[in-house]
């Protein structure tokens, strides 16, 4: 609404400011050229007393009151002398009614002030050209303050103590924001004020997110980093925001890593043989060649097949299958991100059994001991539960 009135009120102004700074132009004869000025200026030059010397105070005050500007504004500034204050009030009002309208006035002054520059039927030197960039500069100043204010809110906005919706309340702001920015500019002529907001609300949004390392939260901090990031990452690639495509990048970039630290916060479900190996790496690490390692008494063959004798196929697959009920309670079905962790899930899990047979190769070769199951058993396990769901 606000920007209807405004475009209304600018378009009745335009007509009616420049039909009468036209009018005390030629009444005035306030329209001379520069040629015309030159002539002015000599003529007034040789009004100082013959064989005094010339000096620029004698005529100065003169010549400025006939150029253009000064006379035009002034005379204009008395008879429209309501028209600023009218205007700043109609701003005030604007803020009060909605507290992104800011956003609104500066578009609409911005595109009302390069239509009327580029129109032949309009005088650049306009008075009300100089009235419009007076409400620019205090449009300019409440969009800035917005952006501050908002930053702040974003920055300093409180985690939910239930966190029943994971996304943060920041991230629905900043996305409240966006939408509502990218409607108002949608065919603005100019974007470069609004780019410079999204840059420095996307970094507070960016710092609000990071900060819950610090929060003391019943769920797992990786896991709602993991999804607000994720969250923002689809947001942006939807919007495709030109200036925010350094933050979409850092945004998948921190969603992965979170990712990967939340599957390593789930577990092991071959915890024994994940400590088991992870002892023998630290031997070798020590300098233990590698053959020696199964005459450590804690690493030897027997200790090594007690271990595996613990994770059967079936209990493997038990597992497993506890596992994923535990990451589906986890995770918020709004984000569909089940299917992404279970798989890097899976990743992770055949990573680890490749690492175990590899080192069971290298440290007790010729023993004949081998995992319980094989690789083909283990992604069978995983494609089960999968379909199972």
């Amino acid at each position: 609404v606000s920007k209807q009135v405004l475009e209304q009120v600018l378009r009745e102004l335009q007509p009616l400011c420049t039909a009468e700074q036209q009018f005390i132009e030629k009444f005035f004869q306030l329209s001379q050229d520069a040629t015309e000025l030159q002539v002015l200026e000599v003529s007034v030059r040789t009004m100082s007393s013959p064989g005094q010397c010339p000096s620029p105070f004698n005529w100065l005050p003169f010549f400025f009151f006939l150029r253009l500007e000064e006379p035009t504004t002034q005379l204009l500034s008395e008879i429209f002398s309501c028209l600023e204050p009218e205007l700043r009030g109609f701003l005030e009002v604007c803020s009060k009614v909605h507290p992104f309208s800011c956003l609104q006035v500066l578009v609409t002054l911005n595109d009302s002030i390069f239509e009327m520059l580029g129109s032949s039927s309009t005088l650049r030197s306009s008075f009300l050209n100089t009235v419009l960039g007076h409400m620019r500069f205090l449009a300019k100043s409440r969009f800035n303050k917005c952006i501050e204010t908002l930053c702040k809110e974003i920055e300093e906005a409180k985690m939910p103590s239930k966190m029943k919706d994971r996304i943060l309340p920041s991230v629905s702001l900043f996305e409240e924001f966006v939408n509502f920015s990218e409607e108002v500019f949608r065919t603005a002529q100019q974007r470069g004020d609004l780019h410079e907001a999204h840059l420095r609300l996307a970094s507070s949004v960016f710092s609000s997110i990071n900060s819950l390392s610090s929060a003391n939260l019943k769920l797992n901090t990786d896991m709602v980093m993991m999804e607000n990031f994720h969250h923002i990452h689809c947001f942006l690639c939807q919007k495709k925001i030109h200036c925010l495509e350094d933050k979409k990048r850092e945004a998948k970039q921190k969603y992965s890593e979170h990712m990967e630290k939340y599957v390593k916060y789930l577990g092991q479900p071959l915890e024994k043989l994940n400590h088991f190996f992870e002892g023998v790496k630290a031997r070798v690490a020590q300098g233990v060649k590698e053959e020696e390692v199964s005459f450590q008494l804690a690493y030897s063959k027997q200790e090594l097949r007690k271990v595996i004798e613990k994770y059967p196929g079936k209990e493997v697959k038990r597992a497993l299958e506890t596992l994923y009920r535990k990451i589906h309670k986890d995770l918020s079905p709004e984000e569909n991100l089940l299917p992404v962790v279970w798989h890097a899930m899976e990743q992770e899990f055949i990573r680890q059994y490749q690492e175990f047979e590899d080192l069971i190769q290298r440290c007790y070769a010729g023993s004949g001991i081998a995992m319980d199951f094989t690789m083909e058993e283990l992604l069978s396990y995983f494609n089960s539960i999968t379909l199972s769901t």
